[in-house]
């Protein structure tokens, strides 16, 4: 009587294959995830949005604002003031 269940798995079989099966199963769905954020991330385009000094050179250079204007923003932004709004 003592064989009568065979060479069967003791209470540290069963708990050792619990253990694994749940690691397993979170390291594939870990991976799934870092995938996916990686896909996600690798397709978004970045680009560089220019500097306050490079948006008023190009105002500058287009003509939108004079020379006068043109120094009293560079103080401002040099000094790092922020101007204040008219009413």
């Amino acid at each position: 009587m003592m064989w009568w269940y065979g060479p069967g798995m003791n209470g540290w079989g069963y708990g050792l294959m619990t253990v694994s099966m749940v690691l397993f199963w979170a390291l594939i769905i870990f991976g799934i995830v870092a995938l996916i954020r990686y896909i996600g991330r690798a397709g978004s385009v970045t680009t560089d949005r220019p500097t306050p000094r490079q948006l008023l050179d190009e105002r500058f250079a287009r003509g939108e604002i004079d020379d006068e204007e043109y120094r009293r923003r560079v103080d401002v932004i040099s000094a790092g003031i922020r101007p204040r709004a008219s009413s």
